[in-house]
Formats: C-alpha cells, sequence, structure tokens
C-alpha cells in the first residue's frame, strides 16, 4: 500500500538549461547586487528581447521560450519582462517581474508543473502558477513510493527554499491514497507535506482492505517514509468503525495508526466502544480494520514533522 506524498506540491531533476542566456538588459554597476540570495532569484533569457531596452516592458518568445532561475525552468511562448513603475528597466535588476503567458512548463528536480500562466517576482523569489496549474512529483526511486500528481487552484514556488505552495481545492493523489484540502505546503528536499484546511485523506478499498479515511485539523506527510501525522479533531473512519482522538500517527507500510488523545473507538455495527485510559492509546490496525486498547503511553515522533525553521 502506497503513502501519500505529496505537492507536491513540488523537487529536483529538470530541463536541461540553455547554454546561451539573454538577461535583458545588464544593470548599472549601481543597482548589480552583492548579496547572493537576491543574485539566486535573477531571471535569465534564452535569446533577445523586443521593446524599449531602457525602459522596458521587454518581451520574449520562442518555440517555446525559454528561462531559468536558479535551479527553476521555465517554458512558454511567450513572457513579458518589466520594472517598477516609474524605475527604467536597466535600473530594476531583482525588482523585475517577468509575466509568462502559456500555456507554460516549469522544473525543478523531481518536480514538473504546468498552468496556463506564471508570473515571478525577483523581489519575492516567488512564482505563481494559474490557470488550472497541476503537477507531478517523482520518487527518487520505485521503491520510495508512487508518482504524486497535485491539482489547485494555484500554485508557487520559492526559489531560496525550494518549497511549493498549492492552494485552493487542492487535490493530491498517491497511488491508492488521495489527499484533499484546501492548502499544501511540500519541502521538496525533505519530501514533507503540510495539509490544512479541512483536510482529509482517503486510502482506497483493496483487496479485503476497507477503505480508510483520515481527517484533522492538519495533516504533515513523509513521503519516503510512507508515515503520517494527524493533529487536531482527529477522525478515521473505517466500515463500521470511527476512531477518534487528539492526534494520530499512521504508518502505512506497517497498515497501523496510533490514536491518542481521549481517544474512543466506536463500532456502528457490533455496538463495541473502546476508550483509551488516559495514560495509554488505541491501536487500530488498518489492514484488518480491527482496534486495541493499550494502557502504556505512545509518544507521536513529531520532531520528524517539523517544517523548515519550525522550533
Amino acid at each position: 500500500m502506497k503513502k501519500i506524498a505529496l505537492f507536491a506540491a513540488l523537487s529536483t531533476a529538470a530541463l536541461s538549461a540553455p547554454t546561451v542566456l539573454a538577461q535583458a538588459p545588464k544593470a548599472t554597476s549601481s543597482a548589480v547586487s552583492t548579496n547572493p540570495s537576491a543574485d539566486k532569484r535573477i531571471i535569465n533569457f534564452q535569446g533577445a528581447p523586443t521593446g524599449n531596452l531602457r525602459t522596458g516592458p521587454l518581451t520574449f518568445t520562442g518555440s517555446p521560450l525559454r528561462a531559468t532561475v536558479s535551479t527553476l525552468q521555465i517554458t512558454a511562448p511567450k513572457a513579458v519582462l518589466s520594472a517598477p513603475a516609474g524605475v527604467p528597466i536597466v535600473e530594476a535588476k531583482g525588482k523585475r517581474t517577468g509575466e509568462f503567458s502559456g500555456p507554460v512548463s516549469v522544473s525543478r528536480g523531481r518536480l514538473s508543473a504546468k498552468g496556463g500562466s506564471l508570473t515571478y517576482s525577483e523581489a519575492s523569489g516567488t512564482g505563481v502558477l494559474k490557470g488550472n496549474p497541476s503537477a507531478t512529483f517523482v520518487p527518487e526511486d520505485k521503491k520510495d513510493g508512487d508518482t504524486v500528481t497535485i491539482t489547485a487552484g494555484q500554485m508557487s514556488l520559492d526559489v531560496d527554499t525550494n518549497v511549493s505552495t498549492s492552494t485552493g481545492s487542492v487535490k493530491l493523489v498517491s497511488g491508492d491514497q488521495t489527499g484533499r484540502a484546501e492548502k499544501l505546503v511540500f519541502d521538496e528536499d525533505r519530501e514533507l507535506a503540510q495539509l490544512s484546511g479541512n483536510p482529509t485523506l482517503t486510502r482506497a478499498a483493496k483487496a479485503n482492505q476497507k477503505e480508510l479515511v483520515i481527517s484533522g485539523d492538519e495533516v504533515r506527510a513523509l513521503t519516503k517514509n510512507k508515515t503520517l501525522y494527524v493533529r487536531g479533531g482527529v477522525k478515521l473512519v473505517q466500515g463500521t468503525i470511527t476512531t477518534t482522538g487528539d492526534a494520530v500517527y499512521y504508518d502505512d507500510a506497517k497498515d497501523v495508526a496510533y490514536v491518542t488523545g481521549n481517544a474512543v473507538s466506536v463500532d456502528s455495527k457490533s455496538k463495541v466502544t473502546l476508550r483509551a485510559p488516559k495514560s495509554g492509546y488505541l491501536e487500530q490496525n488498518t489492514k484488518l480494520a480491527r482496534v486495541s486498547v493499550k494502557n502504556s503511553s505512545y509518544a507521536i515522533p513529531t520532531a520528524q514533522f517539523k517544517l523548515r525553521g519550525e522550533k
């Protein structure tokens, strides 16, 4: 059984970078940044533009047009590079905006995404995909799980951190699992996903295994390890069994869920109710749809699920 991976929503095996780049045009010496982080955000185009080379905006076209920003590779039929109002484009390096019209394709490592348009800001180092965007994130090794596909209202890629954010009716599919939420944050380097905004994870029924639906206030998933941490108003529904609690740690490979904090399980068919003692937890075998009471304490390994910069 395969695990939720998340937009992902978005990590590393990219399109080949163009060998000849044109960044239209070079800034004056006073505008050139000495900040490596800022330099990383500069957008580079292949080919020469049309338009006023001093004031801008500049238009690039190609079949397709190619551009790069750090490890981000972009292709599209057309792009318009502009400066902030009142600033000549020759003095705006690091503050420019690139508007790509579609279809637009973006790649970064094992992530590939596409949409109807892309707006990239050098100031923020963020590119926003709109127009029915979708993304695919492939595992480093086939043994690491299924390819993840993501759709959302829009997708944002940060070139500074290799973190992508998807918002608006997010849907993530990985093997026999489907995740839904209003927001998805995916750290491509760690393969760590955070789902929020009424998140749910559904594992499809398979053979003798009944469908499993897990929901809560927040879902975090480690794609490669195939483990899941859900907290806040947790609910697991499988067949006639409904288990609730404050948090759950789910190991997809082992088909087991550990429910902690006011854990209660009710079987509507057998009318059996199981309650974990204050010092214990409930263990649910999701392969057999069976729940057992454990009297000892269980500590969810929450440190594994910390987001970048989170204490």
